[in-house]
């Protein structure tokens, strides 16, 4: 009986990452999602039996709790070298509860970032592949694309909103999932759990609200001439929706302004902030500005919505020119919460007055959920902040095609 569960795992397994070797409406059906980069140690948990498979096929039973660690090229598990780059877990239908040490840090390139939950939990469906690079390995779960659309719903937005905002966030989620899906096929992972994409706890939050909201828009994508979008979303837009030309200096023919008088009950209509000028000169350097002493920073011009398209930064080397977005990502995305803001001091501090949060492009959040309540459905919410597209089933959407410069 043993062995024939040893068996019927083994297809399950290899069945599932057949997937990644798949094309079309099957590769849809999983994604994988970075969990974290650059781990050292991580302790890995299931209900039952937890099955651990290298690089050659290889597999073995495990009791179920393991402890993985980088050695050297290799890996260590519960101490025992094993000498393979990858390894994948899977601990049945249950799922597997990580736990990352507190150690691990965050990159500072903005490519890969280790978990905002570092030293807690995160409990997953599918499987868990790690990955061994630099001094740690990369943790990606690959996971059937509505459960991870489980796991972004609540994570973005409260599950206690309306239904019809929920569904909106739900077919939002999974077209970005799916878009990003169709362009990765060489990176060792579709989307990172964080907001570099969009964020994901895996079953956190997970209640009766949110598995409603995915279950009735199942397999729906917003698509533009056939093709999955780019289905950006922010928390609040305080005006205009914003262009992504603007934003991101790339063209989308459905990500262009709309008017958004639907949040002013969002907390982060208006806010006021500051930050140190040397902890901005020292970011910018490490992000690779040549920049000296700081002297006067000042908007240079405004998008059609308002908000900072660029800024001069005057110093001690010259003159720096960044998009109002870089000074975000230099000072923290939470510190300035969006580009729609006015300089009211700069001293050793700098001071800032603003509207909004996030980048404003595509759907605003709380926008949509003062839609839902005023009685308009996901479908009218989605069409509204992502003008000129439709709804399809993913089975039958083409591949996108990268946006213009």
């Amino acid at each position: 009986m043993k062995h024939l569960k040893g068996i019927v795992y083994r297809a399950i397994v290899a069945g599932v990452c057949l997937l990644s070797l798949s094309s079309g409406a099957e590769a849809a059906e999983s994604i994988r999602v970075l969990l974290s980069a650059e781990v050292p140690r991580l302790d890995i948990r299931a209900d039952g039996p937890l099955w651990v498979t290298d690089a050659k096929g290889r597999d073995q039973a495990l009791r179920a709790s393991v402890q993985v660690e980088a050695a050297g090229a290799w890996f260590l598990l519960n101490g025992v070298r094993m000498q393979t780059e990858q390894l994948t877990l899977h601990g049945g239908e249950q799922g597997l509860t990580l736990t990352f040490p507190r150690l691990a840090r965050k990159p500072t390139n903005g490519t890969a970032v280790s978990s905002d939950d570092s030293g807690t939990e995160i409990s997953v469906s599918g499987l868990v592949h790690l990955a061994r690079k630099g001094k740690g390995f990369l943790v990606i779960n690959r996971v059937d694309i509505e459960e991870y659309v489980k796991g972004v719903v609540p994570a973005e937005v409260s599950s206690t909103w309306h239904p019809e905002m929920l569904k909106a966030q739900a077919v939002a989620a999974r077209t970005y999932a799916l878009y990003q899906q169709m362009l990765s096929a060489t990176r060792e992972y579709d989307v990172v759990a964080t907001v570099q994409d969009q964020v994901y706890r895996g079953k956190q939050g997970v209640d009766a609200g949110i598995l409603r909201a995915v279950e009735d828009t199942r397999g729906l994508v917003v698509t533009y001439q056939d093709a999955p979008i780019y289905a950006a979303f922010s928390s609040t837009a305080a005006g205009l929706t914003e262009d992504a030309v603007n934003v991101w200096s790339k063209e989308y023919p459905y990500l262009k302004g709309v008017e958004c008088p639907f949040d002013l009950m969002s907390p982060y209509y208006q806010w006021k902030s500051s930050f140190k000028i040397d902890t901005l000169e020292q970011n910018l350097r490490q992000q690779g500005f040549s920049v000296g002493t700081i002297a006067t920073i000042t908007p240079l011009s405004f998008s059609r919505g308002g908000r900072v398209a660029k800024l001069r930064v005057l110093h001690s080397g010259g003159e720096l020119v960044l998009r109002g977005e870089e000074l975000r990502k230099a000072v923290g995305y939470t510190i300035i919460p969006s580009t729609q803001f006015a300089i009211e001091s700069i001293g050793r501090d700098v001071v800032l007055s603003g509207f909004g949060a996030g980048h404003a492009v595509g759907m605003c959040q709380w926008g949509a959920k003062e839609l839902a309540e005023l009685g308009y459905p996901f479908s009218t919410i989605l069409r509204y902040y992502y003008p000129g597209t439709e709804l399809q089933n993913m089975t039958l959407t083409k591949a996108p095609i990268p946006p213009s410069s």
